[in-house]
């Protein structure tokens, strides 16, 4: 399994609270247990060297509802592989990293309030809106060297006032104190822009598709 993939596969589990992955030629899978996501198949190469025969395979295997598939290409390339009970995110998402670095948390906007607590492996940061409601978070997981961001989040109406950068370099910081060196995250296109103003760099384009077969109908008689 490429390195980047499996220090993100390393820290996402802990992150999760998922099971220890299973190997497979091909990568890895994990079972995470929850409705709607059950099992993931996460491939272990990138780009050109993502092999279409496994892939193929794999997702034919698959039967069941809530099942993904993680492969790190473009969705335009993984799409022409799997048949229409997959459904396939158009957009790509972004496997990036970064090295850590010691800086200084950010200030914290006036009538917001910052809370910082690790639990499990896991540390976690809430920014508090000035009424108590949610205004951003996000988690980061520490496995060695490496540090795997996730879940980071800000509420539509408190965008645009640096709170996700406060959230991101706030984990950073944290995970850097904790040893790691590079961080890794799987990202969305919405959220890019922010962790590339950051020193993020993506490193592999990332195709999710999720099992949808048609629902079962029954014969009356």
């Amino acid at each position: 399994m490429e390195a980047t993939v499996q220090a993100w596969v390393d820290g996402w589990i802990v992150s999760r609270g998922a099971a220890p992955p299973v190997t497979e030629p091909w990568g890895c899978t994990i079972d995470v247990g929850a409705i709607g996501h059950v099992t993931r198949h996460v491939f272990g190469a990138t780009g050109d060297d993502l092999d279409e025969t496994a892939v193929r395979k794999v997702a034919a295997a698959v039967t069941g509802a809530g099942v993904w598939l993680k492969a790190f290409r473009d969705p335009s390339v993984v799409a022409d592989w799997l048949d229409d009970s997959w459904w396939i995110d158009p957009e790509p998402g972004y496997l990036m990293t970064v090295p850590l670095t010691a800086d200084d948390t950010p200030d914290v906007p006036d009538g917001y309030r910052l809370r910082t607590w690790s639990r499990g492996g896991v540390t976690r940061v809430l920014v508090a809106a000035p009424d108590g409601s949610l205004a951003a978070r996000g988690q980061i997981a520490p496995t060695g060297a490496t540090a795997v961001a996730d879940q980071i989040e800000t509420a539509p109406e408190h965008r645009r006032r640096g709170l996700g950068s406060l959230v991101m370099r706030t984990l950073q910081s944290a995970a850097r104190r904790q040893g790691a060196r590079t961080g890794v995250l799987a990202g969305t296109p919405a959220g890019r822009g922010l962790y590339e103003a950051l020193g993020w760099e993506a490193v592999a384009l990332l195709t999710s598709a999720k099992h949808c077969p048609p629902a079962r109908t029954s014969e009356a008689g």
